[in-house]
């Protein structure tokens, strides 16, 4: 059974797996913005803590950070993806990019963990209490646009983003 936890040290082997499956692929969800040096144990402890961080409400809001919770979606001490909560959001992530962003690692897609986190983290939205959230994902991404629209993301619109043309969706909660 898939269980979402905070990132941790001790899953870095696994998580350093995935990255090789992710190559150049971008791992939404998973706040590497925030890492600088991933090769070491000393770097990669950084990053995670960094990630603990920013789920303080009082780091405020700025055009380029707002207060996030960054959980792992694990299996068997197995890392298998990433989601992300934004507490709120900016003009910049208003735009593209939403509350909610998620990456679920090659090897383990088409197995409804995307589903299954998003559902775990929407209800977790609703008790911070956010009352709607927006999800965004690539326009051309048609297994996490289903993935929203099951949980009841309504399209408000396709557009142009600073992440390319995007899906915009809204979830009432």
């Amino acid at each position: 059974m898939p269980e979402l936890i905070e990132p941790t040290v001790a899953l870095r082997d696994s998580w350093r797996e995935s990255a090789r499956e992710w190559g150049d692929e971008s791992q939404d969800g998973a706040g590497l913005w925030e890492a600088e040096d991933l090769s070491t144990v000393e770097g990669f402890a950084a990053w995670t803590k960094r990630l603990h961080e920013l789920s303080d409400d009082s780091i405020g809001v700025t055009e380029d950070l707002v207060p996030a919770t960054f959980w792992w979606i694990v299996e068997g001490g197995t890392y298998l993806g990433a989601i992300t909560l934004r507490h709120t959001l900016n003009a910049k992530l208003l735009e593209g990019g939403g509350h909610i962003g998620y990456g679920i690692r090659p090897s383990a897609r088409r197995r409804g963990l995307a589903s299954w986190a998003l559902g775990e983290v929407l209800e977790r939205a609703r008790a911070r209490g956010l009352d709607r959230v927006l999800l965004t994902c690539d326009a051309g991404n048609e297994a996490s646009a289903k993935t929203i629209e099951r949980h009841g993301g309504v399209l408000e619109d396709i557009r142009d983003t600073w992440l390319g043309v995007a899906r915009r969706y809204w979830i009432t909660l």
